[in-house]
């Protein structure tokens, strides 16, 4: 879809209010108001950030899920047969 210059120039127009609406917003309720924090360059909700303890307890249960998966699949497929 193009767009004409009169419509590229409404369009920048409108985004302009709402960036001005946005920010008056944010004066309002004392924060920021932001529909896409990260487009926007403002940052988001920090990251969460977990242990190595934390990773390795995750890993070992997943593999033990995994070698459990793989020790009952055989299993099955013999009974299939």
């Amino acid at each position: 879809m193009t767009l004409s210059s009169s419509q590229l120039r409404r369009a920048a127009a409108l985004q302009e209010k709402i960036e001005a609406m946005q920010s008056e917003l944010a004066q309002l309720l004392g924060g920021s108001v932001s529909a896409a924090p990260a487009a926007e360059g403002k940052p988001g909700k920090k990251k969460r950030v977990m242990s190595a303890a934390a990773r390795k307890k995750i890993a070992d249960a997943q593999r033990k899920r995994w070698a459990k998966q793989k020790s009952a699949a055989p299993a099955a497929d013999k009974k299939a047969k």
